[in-house]
């Protein structure tokens, strides 16, 4: 046997620590070894951190509780590749916690260093998880601007560029959620991103494709990248994404994109010359059936889903949480209605240009869009019913809509549910009846006028105001505007005025001044309370509001019932306040206002002190003296209520015969004449009957007491005894008859005076419920009778000027000498007549004496009847005038020059018939005291 040799064992030096083992459970310990010296142990201890936080939500508070994020952030920046790595990762799903991203952004450095990471240099792994970790910055607005400031965007642009789907999917977020802000839209441009972020469609991985049309679609709300966007066919590349049934899970968010892209003309009719609008109609239309759609999707999505690495599998419930994020368009799920509604929308949205709705109606947009209408989804029926509201306003989309049979399925949209449905619905129908008769005339025939005056019951507000305004467009037809009367649409608008909304209030204000045309309607609209809330209309603050409350009551106030009503309920007042401002003034107003005046000559008169030679004087006028403006002014039923009083009375103007109320009271005396005669006769005929009853009685009596007298005087034997008691008997017999006869009169007298009392209770009871009726002034007939037969026939009107000067003048006192109109007692006559009538209402035919004002005043009452033209014009101090147009001269030969008409003012007070020139002496002495 050999011998066995000892092996040498060399000793580990003295100053080395031996290697130790340390197995931890507690976090804390974890965070103190980020401290260490050694790189070894920061790595593990990065690495457990990393698998600790990816665990829940908690741990990662911890941590944050545990101050791991300043150790971390030293680490990142280190020099060691692999403890950067770990670091980097822990502290990419640390930022997942909203502590934490809080407590990064107070560090200024924390940003920075993360952009670091970033560069060519580092590896893949650590590419992707600071990718991530700025991707989940990036959600707030002052990280963005720090990733900005720290030049985070084109690092982010580059690694789009990369092999790993991991980087590619995490610097794509990043750069989804800092486009949202517009300044880095711009530098994605000038770093030339939008290439890359294009390619990245073409990927395997379904959530990179679906973040770049995120990015794609926030970034193609800058113009500058739309054009560029054309310049790198970006819409063939995403009609071809369209194109392919296996992509259907893309496709909402590809027509989204479209829909920003064709907002550009030029976009639009790029896709017009290449054919990509037949291709997008073809998928909206539904050319495929849904159901394959549906499994092609279910099959590609499963192959897709195959082609996941074991990498990506490594990072299963990031992607999880990720996907299950509402951030931008992650949380829709595809389906075949959600791409019809945003394909649309995209229409809708291209169709607000002009230019775009000509293109899309040469493309026959609108059949697509009306076969939509009948889809069984609310959300895709109102997309494509707005889609042609907007279309619509296209002139020839009207008539296209129509030939394409598109109203039907639009008016039974009035009977949706769906809110949003008949919103739309009622647009489209409001754009496609402006000015367009024949869409009216074919909606009316559909039931179209019943269901949109049921709208306007509506409780969307929008629905109302888009029913009112296709309503106002059917009423441009004279026969729809009385067959949607006859259906209550004017009663329908009442409650609409009362809305807070001003677009309900402005559209239903024009319906009503379109709806209220005929006298009826406008009766109708007065009896059912429209009046009130329209007035009210006119304090809104919104202009068009106003304006449309001020034509509502020109079209209302043209009979003179309304036209007093609206007075009455402060309407004139209101218009006067917005008359005197400078900024609610406007023609509408003045045209309200004229209105109402013209309708109204009394208050005319009494607010302007003018009538012109329009303005004619009818039954009912009064002048009840100057008022200021803005005084609310009465009407003629509340002056003849009023007590009696020792102010300037009220001249009344009424030539009705007053014949209705008259044959009336003779009437009424005829039948209380004929009811006391037949009362009479009834009395009469009661005391004849008991007169012949007691004759009767009494004839009995004579005869009972003649049988029995006779045998007396016959035997001449007789007591005294009996016959007293029969004289007693018979007299009490004949009271009981006399009391029976007094009790009947009074019963029948009682009857009498409670029938008579009950008939005046009856009068008093329809005498109020009657309307009110002026008082009768059969003297101005006369006076009209005479004028019509003497003057009237007159053959020139400077004959007849003179003529009706001296006949009022006659009625009124006749002349009055110069200086003498102070000592003229006219006062008097007229206080006389305000005793007798008993009120501060006086007819002018009862008035036997007046000066100017109560003369012009009659004149020019009596001119309007026998049509001769002349103004009224009030003065001070009771002066009142009359003028005239008159030619020089009326007995000129034929052949001498015409000239135009001169002014003249009337004399009727000093020389009854003088026509005095304006401006001279004798003018001026006469209007003016």
């Amino acid at each position: 046997m050999g011998k066995k040799v000892k092996k040498d064992e060399k000793p580990p030096p003295d100053d080395v620590f031996d290697t130790l083992l340390v197995e931890s459970r507690q976090a804390a310990t974890v965070v103190l070894m980020l401290t260490s010296p050694e790189e070894d142990v920061q790595s593990k201890a990065c690495e457990a951190i990393y698998k600790f936080v990816e665990k829940c939500d908690e741990n990662k508070k911890l941590l944050l509780d545990l101050e791991a994020v300043d150790p971390l952030l030293n680490l990142i920046a280190g020099e060691d590749r692999t403890v950067r790595r770990h670091a980097i990762m822990a502290l990419g799903v640390l930022c997942a916690h909203p502590d934490v991203r809080k407590a990064l952004r107070k560090r200024p450095e924390a940003i920075s260093s993360i952009v670091a990471l970033l560069s060519p240099e580092e590896d893949s792994v650590i590419h992707e998880f600071a990718a991530l970790a700025l991707s989940l910055m990036a959600t707030e607005f002052t990280s963005k601007v720090a990733i900005h400031e720290a030049s985070g965007v084109e690092p982010l642009i580059r690694l789009l560029g990369s092999s790993d789907p991991d980087v590619q999917k995490n610097s794509i977020e990043a750069i989804a959620q800092l486009v949202m802000d517009y300044q880095a839209r711009g530098m994605v441009r000038e770093f030339e991103g939008l290439q890359p972020i294009l390619d990245l469609m073409k990927s395997e991985y379904a959530i990179v494709q679906r973040l770049a049309l995120l990015t794609l679609d926030r970034l193609t709300q800058d113009a500058e990248n739309r054009r560029v966007l054309r310049e790198l066919e970006a819409i063939t590349k995403l009609l071809d994404v369209l194109a392919q049934p296996t992509l259907s899970d893309l496709h909402v968010m590809v027509v989204m994109v479209l829909s920003n892209l064709l907002e550009d003309t030029e976009s639009l009719e790029l896709v017009k010359d290449s054919g990509g609008l037949k291709r997008l109609v073809a998928l909206i239309t539904d050319q495929p059936p849904p159901e394959e759609d549906t499994k092609k999707g279910d099959k590609k999505g499963g192959s897709r889903a195959g082609k996941k690495s074991a990498k990506d599998s490594k990072g299963k419930k990031e992607d999880e949480a990720k996907e299950d994020a509402p951030v931008g368009g992650d949380s829709i799920i595809p389906t075949l209605p959600d791409v019809k509604m945003c394909a649309a929308k995209a229409i809708a949205r291209s169709a607000r240009n002009s230019e775009n709705r000509k293109l899309l109606h040469e493309q026959e947009a609108e059949k697509m869009l009306i076969q939509l209408l009948t889809f069984d989804s609310a959300d895709v029926q109102a997309s494509a019913a707005l889609a042609l509201a907007v279309i619509s306003e296209y002139v020839s989309a009207r008539d296209a809509v129509k030939e394409w049979d598109g109203l039907p399925p639009l008016v039974k949209l009035l009977n949706s549910d769906n809110g949003d449905v008949k919103e739309a619905a009622t647009l489209a129908l409001a754009n496609l009846t402006t000015a367009n008769s024949v869409n009216c005339i074919e909606i009316s025939n559909l039931g179209g006028i019943e269901a949109l005056i049921a709208c306007l019951g509506e409780v969307r507000e929008e629905v109302v105001a888009n029913a009112a305004c296709a309503l106002t467009n059917l009423a441009q037809d004279e026969g729809l505007r009385s067959d949607a009367q006859v259906k209550g649409v004017v009663p329908s608008l009442i409650d609409p005025l009362r809305s807070n909304n001003t677009n309900v209030q402005s559209k239903v204000a024009l319906a009503v001044s379109a709806f209220t045309c005929d006298a009826d309607s406008r009766q109708e609209f007065r009896e059912s309370g429209g009046l009130e809330p329209l007035v009210l209309l006119l304090h809104s603050g919104n202009d068009e509001v106003r304006r449309n409350a001020a034509w509502a009551i020109t079209v209302c106030g043209v009979d003179e019932p309304t036209a007093t009503e609206i007075c009455k309920l402060g309407g004139l007042q209101i218009l006067q306040e917005i008359q005197m401002s400078a900024s609610r003034h406007s023609p509408f107003i003045e045209a309200a206002l004229q209105r109402l005046l013209d309708c109204n000559l009394s208050a005319k008169f009494a607010l302007y002190n003018y009538l012109g030679p329009s303005n004619i004087i009818e039954d009912g006028f009064f002048d009840c003296g100057q008022l200021r403006q803005g005084t609310p002014f009465k009407t003629l039923e509340d002056y003849c209520r009023q007590e009696m009083d020792d102010k300037r009375p009220v001249i009344l103007l009424n030539a009705k015969a007053g014949g209705e109320t008259e044959g009336g009271d003779s009437g009424k005396a005829e039948e209380a004449d004929v009811k006391a005669d037949t009362s009479k006769t009834k009395e009469t005929t009661s005391k004849a009957n008991k007169s012949t009853k007691e004759s009767k009685g009494k004839s009995g009596r004579m005869s009972r007491t003649g049988s029995r007298e006779s045998p007396e005087a016959n035997a001449k034997k007789g007591k005294k005894g009996q016959k007293d008691k029969e004289k007693e008997l018979e007299r009490q017999r004949l009271e009981e008859e006399k009391s029976k006869a007094q009790r009947e009169k009074e019963e029948k007298a009682r009857e009498e005076e409670l029938a008579a009392q009950r008939e005046k209770e009856a009068e008093l009871q329809s005498a109020e419920k009657a309307p009110f009726t002026p008082p009768p002034d059969p003297q101005l007939v006369k006076y009209i009778e005479e004028v019509s037969e003497k003057i009237l026939p007159l053959p020139t009107s400077k004959a007849q000027v003179v003529a009706l000067a001296e006949f009022v003048s006659e009625k009124l006192g006749g002349s009055i000498e110069r200086g003498q109109v102070a000592n003229f007692s006219w006062e008097l006559p007229l206080s006389q007549v305000r005793f007798e009538l008993k009120s501060n209402v006086i007819p002018m035919g009862r008035m036997k004496a007046g000066i100017h004002i109560h003369r012009a005043l009659l004149f020019k009452a009596l001119a309007d009847r026998i049509a001769l033209n002349c103004s009224l014009t009030r003065g001070e101090y009771n002066r009142a005038w009359n003028e005239v147009l008159l030619p020089d001269d009326d007995e000129d030969e034929p052949t001498a020059p015409k000239f135009p008409p001169k002014k003249y003012i009337v004399d009727l007070v000093h020389e009854p018939g003088a026509l005095l020139t304006p401006d001279t002496q004798a003018a001026v002495s006469y209007m003016k005291l």
